[in-house]
């Protein structure tokens, strides 16, 4: 259960300050800017989708990237980029794949969504990732932090325990829109999508996740 992510809740502004994903068949019915290690052509997205590799990933190749995939240098990476006191840091997806082994992202994304933002989340305490949230995606059809509204949706992900559902998506109607959740092996996801996006499209990116190791940009 990823013990070296099992440490004390962090303290943050809002873990939603500074936002910029189980393998199922879909049921619900950009801008390229980098290649990915996706081999051979991707089919067509459905109608209101897009590929969420073919988006803006906004930290790819942030200065001082860990330069391998090595999980405890991804995290101590990550947070030597930091300051000390804030617990949530940006990251590029190579640094979350590397830090969160097996983590995953959805495949489609709405077709309003042009970027991606991603950060991990520390314990500033001790410096290592947080129990309660690990990493987080922001998903914005408008340029990443010109505007607080310009987020569609948010995606968080923390290590799963017993306690978590495994094998099914549960949905819960809040006043602001809905939010998905479910577990995976290693980890528990959630999406909180506004009231504003269609519900198909929400748990079309629920229903679309994949390795987010499959999804990095090609450094070749």
């Amino acid at each position: 259960m990823l013990v070296c992510l099992s440490v004390a809740a962090c303290g943050d502004a809002g873990l939603l300050d500074g936002l910029g994903d189980r393998s199922v068949n879909y049921v619900h019915g950009g801008t390229t800017t980098t290649t990915t290690t996706t081999e051979g052509p991707l089919p067509e997205a459905p109608q209101g989708s897009v590929h969420a590799v073919d988006i803006v990933w906004f930290n790819d190749g942030i200065a001082g990237e860990s330069p391998t995939m090595e999980q405890g240098v991804a995290v101590s990476t990550v947070w030597s980029r930091g300051d000390g006191v804030t617990s949530v840091i940006q990251a590029s997806r190579k640094e979350i794949a590397a830090a969160l082994p097996g983590v995953q992202f959805p495949e489609l994304v709405p077709d309003t969504v042009g970027w991606v933002t991603s950060q991990l989340v520390f314990d500033v305490a001790s410096g290592l990732l947080s129990a309660d949230t690990s990493a987080q995606f922001g998903l914005w059809h408008q340029e990443p932090y010109k505007t607080e509204g310009g987020r569609t949706a948010v995606i968080s992900v923390r290590p799963a325990t017993s306690a978590d559902i495994v094998g099914s998506i549960q949905a819960e109607e809040t006043t602001t829109g809905l939010d998905l959740s479910w577990a995976a092996e290693a980890y528990h996801y959630v999406i909180e999508c506004p009231l504003e996006l269609p519900e198909d499209n929400c748990w079309q990116m629920a229903e679309s996740v994949m390795p987010l190791s499959q999804m990095l940009p090609d450094e070749g």
